[in-house]
C-alpha cells in the first residue's frame, strides 16, 4: 500500500491546474507561493479515493459525469476553517449596541435576518445567536432567522454537531458559558451549544460565485473571507451583498478587509473601532 506522506509535492504544471480549477469553482486564488500547502491538503482526497499521484485524481474529477460532489470535497480540504467564538468581540459589541436598537426601532415587519457568509464550523453564527439572545427585549414577538453557510462541507457538518472545546471557547465570558452551553458530564472539556441559541441558526451549503444568496437580511457578517478572492470576485461578492441587504441593513467585514475601490454600493461607518459599511443611501445617518 502506497505511503501517501512520500508522495512528492505538487509540480507547477500540476499545481497550476489544480489553482486554476479551484478558482474556476470557487473564486479562491491561491498564490505560487501555496504550492506546498495545497500538495498537503490534497493528499487527504488521494488518501481517500486510493489514487497514486495528484496527476490521477486530476484525471479523475475530469471523468466524473458529474464533478460537483468531488469538487466539494476538494474545495473543503483546502479551504481554512479557523475561529473561535466572539472572535473580534468588539464587533458583537457594535452589534448589540448600535446595529440591533437601530433595526428594532426602524424595522416595522418584526422579522429580523442575520447571514453568517463563511460560517466555517459555526462558532460566528452560535455567537451572533447568543447576541440576540442576550437583546431579546429588543425583538420581542419577532421572527429571528440567522442563515449560517460555507462552501466545505465538512465544516457544516462539525456545525451542525455543536459542540467546542478548547481555543474556541476560550474567549466565551463564564457567565455566557453557563447560560448557553451545556458541559459533556463524559467529557468535561466539551461543551455543546443550547438548543435555545441552536434553533436560532439553520446550515447548509452555499457556493458565494455560484449559488443565489438569501435575501432580505438585516446583516451580513461575512469576515476574513474576501482575503481568498481576487479584485473581480471581491466586487461581485460585495454587490451580491448589496442585493441581499435591506435598506436599513449592516455588513460586517474582517479587520484586514476594506471595501474600498471596491465597491461604490456601501460607505463606512466606524463603530467601536470596528469595520461595518451600510448602504450608501444611509450616509447622512452617520
Amino acid at each position: 500500500m502506497i505511503d501517501f506522506n512520500m508522495i512528492k509535492r505538487l509540480t507547477e504544471e500540476e499545481f497550476q491546474k489544480f489553482a486554476r480549477l479551484i478558482y474556476e469553482e470557487s473564486g479562491i486564488f491561491m498564490k505560487d507561493t501555496k504550492i506546498t500547502l495545497l500538495s498537503n491538503r490534497l493528499r487527504k482526497r488521494l488518501q481517500a479515493l486510493k489514487l497514486d499521484s495528484f496527476t490521477e485524481y486530476f484525471e479523475y474529477i475530469q471523468k466524473l459525469p458529474d464533478k460537483s460532489k468531488e469538487i466539494e470535497q476538494l474545495i473543503d480540504v483546502v479551504s481554512t476553517n479557523e475561529t473561535y467564538f466572539f472572535r473580534n468581540e468588539r464587533q458583537f459589541e457594535a452589534l448589540e449596541k448600535y446595529s440591533f436598537p437601530d433595526l428594532a426601532k426602524k424595522k416595522t415587519d418584526k422579522r429580523l435576518r442575520i447571514w453568517s457568509a463563511g460560517c466555517s464550523t459555526g462558532e460566528e453564527p452560535y455567537t451572533l445567536a447568543i447576541c440576540v439572545l442576550e437583546n431579546m427585549h429588543l425583538f420581542q414577538g419577532w421572527q429571528v432567522e440567522i442563515i449560517a453557510t460555507d462552501i466545505a462541507p465538512s465544516v457544516l457538518d462539525f456545525a451542525r454537531k455543536g459542540e467546542y472545546s478548547g481555543r474556541r471557547i476560550e474567549k466565551v465570558p463564564p457567565e455566557l458559558l453557563k447560560k448557553y452551553f451545556v458541559q459533556d458530564k463524559q467529557y468535561p472539556e466539551v461543551f455543546a451549544i443550547s438548543e435555545s441559541a441552536r434553533k436560532l441558526v439553520t446550515f447548509y451549503y452555499l457556493n458565494l460565485f455560484k449559488s443565489q444568496y438569501p435575501k432580505d437580511m438585516d446583516v451580513v457578517f461575512c469576515r476574513n473571507v474576501m482575503i481568498y478572492f481576487d479584485r473581480e470576485h471581491q466586487r461581485q461578492l460585495v454587490s451580491g451583498f448589496a442585493r441581499a441587504l435591506n435598506k436599513t441593513g449592516y455588513l460586517y467585514i474582517g479587520h484586514s478587509e476594506t471595501l474600498h475601490s471596491i465597491s461604490e454600493d456601501f460607505v463606512y461607518v466606524k463603530l467601536l473601532d470596528s469595520p461595518v459599511y451600510v448602504p450608501k443611501e444611509r450616509a447622512h445617518e452617520f
